[in-house]
């Protein structure tokens, strides 16, 4: 039996194959699970997605499962008891920012500022190389929730989110995944 077509950066590390044939792309809905992806994508500036994918369950439990409220609460020693945590990604930046973006969002509504943004009529890629890394509606986006207070939110991330929750489709045209992702 033939593998099915991925597309090229999901590879044949396990973490890899499953975030792509079961999560990225795909609709997302609701401000706690927005917002780790939100959190988790911040994370991985600079670093491997692999590196975000083995170290995300050590994420869910360090980070209150993503519960905006319970972030929001996190405070200094909270701080310093994630910088101490080998599990997760030690920047205090980003752990900072995470809190502070929690904080952010206890008003409530960010999945649906998020989604504001979809843009279901975004070209079909047919190589890696035509897949953008920002985009008019990711910087319009990063923009926007730049201004409401939120941190760690450039193009660059917002655009990565986009793709994560299914904002675009950016599986490329002879992929399997790209039609369930409709």
């Amino acid at each position: 039996m033939t593998e099915p077509v991925r597309c090229g950066w999901a590879g044949s590390a396990p973490e890899y194959i499953a975030y792509h044939d079961d999560e990225w792309g795909r609709r997302v809905e609701g401000d706690d699970l927005v917002f780790e992806r939100l959190t988790l994508e911040a994370f991985q500036s600079g670093l491997s997605w692999i590196t975000i994918l083995r170290k995300r369950e050590n994420f869910r439990a360090a980070f209150a499962g993503f519960s905006i409220p319970a972030v929001a609460a996190f405070g200094p020693a909270d701080v310093e008891r994630l910088m101490g945590d080998a599990g997760i990604v030690r920047n205090r930046a980003k752990i900072e920012a995470a809190v502070a973006n929690a904080r952010v969002a206890l008003d409530g509504g960010l999945s649906e500022l998020v989604w504001r943004y979809a843009d279901p009529g975004s070209p079909v890629p047919k190589i890696l190389a035509d897949v953008p890394a920002q985009t008019p509606g990711s910087k319009a986006l990063a923009k926007e929730l730049r201004a409401r207070g939120f941190r760690f939110v450039g193009p660059t991330t917002a655009y990565a989110l986009m793709q994560a929750i299914g904002l675009v489709n950016d599986h490329l045209a002879d992929c399997w995944v790209r039609d369930a992702c409709r």
